[in-house]
């Protein structure tokens, strides 16, 4: 069977390599830029949304992200909205969006763990943070993948970020569910119907008991991801 231009090229751009005019491999460049920088307040983030009555803690996300990927960033922040409601049961409160745009070559937008562990050395970003990418070259392959502290021992450049690939479904949900693995430094799944750890995500998911928001809280808080909030914050 003869092979298909656009699997030759996924492999190439696995490789360090693109496709050229005439389907041969060439050499890339190594082009990697932070172009925009732009925050949303709280305010902004709840406008369409419920915000929690009495949060007890906050988080600022940075969302990163491609154009050339797929990604716009309006829905990014559809999707932030949606899994700052979620995460509003354990008295969370996003308080910022930091919305980062990156331009670069081709090779950066897929999530493999030597390109990825380079994008966030040469790009630093506070943490937590989630970045946006056209697919997953890893194997096995995941539409989302959270990378905690406990997971990270051997690319620690990673620890703390979740990367969404363009096949992700319910994408609220599922940046809800990966962010929950990651503040709660787990990747534990549950089998309870309705609970936001579910293995699938699906728009039913989005419960979370009180254990799972007490770890959620106190991990993330000692890990330096959540800020504690005073009564007069």
């Amino acid at each position: 069977m003869r092979d298909h231009p656009s699997i030759l090229c996924r492999l190439w751009v696995a490789c360090g390599l693109l496709c050229s005019a005439t389907g041969a491999p060439a050499q890339v460049d190594d082009r990697l830029v932070h172009t925009r920088h732009e925050t949303l307040s709280a305010a902004a983030i709840y406008q369409e949304v419920m915000r929690p009555a009495t949060p007890t803690h906050a988080l600022r996300l940075a969302l990163a992200y491609f154009p050339e990927a797929g990604w716009s960033a309006a829905a990014i922040i559809d999707a932030a909205r949606t899994a700052a409601a979620v995460l509003g049961q354990c008295a969370v409160v996003v308080s910022a969006l930091e919305l980062h745009r990156l331009e670069g070559d081709a090779r950066y937008h897929y999530y493999s763990t030597p390109r990825s562990r380079e994008l966030a050395r040469r790009v630093p970003l506070p943490r937590p943070t989630i970045y946006f990418v056209a697919d997953s070259l890893q194997r096995p392959a995941f539409d989302a993948e959270a990378i905690g502290r406990g997971n990270s021992k051997t690319r620690p450049e990673l620890a703390d970020t979740v990367w969404v690939t363009r096949g992700a479904r319910d994408l609220g949900i599922a940046l809800a569910h990966e962010l929950a693995h990651v503040l709660m430094d787990s990747g534990e799944h549950v089998e309870e119907p309705g609970n936001l750890m579910r293995a699938e995500t699906a728009p039913q998911n989005t419960r979370l008991d009180a254990e799972q928001c007490a770890r959620l809280r106190d991990t993330a808080a000692a890990h330096g991801l959540l800020h504690a909030l005073k009564k007069t914050d």
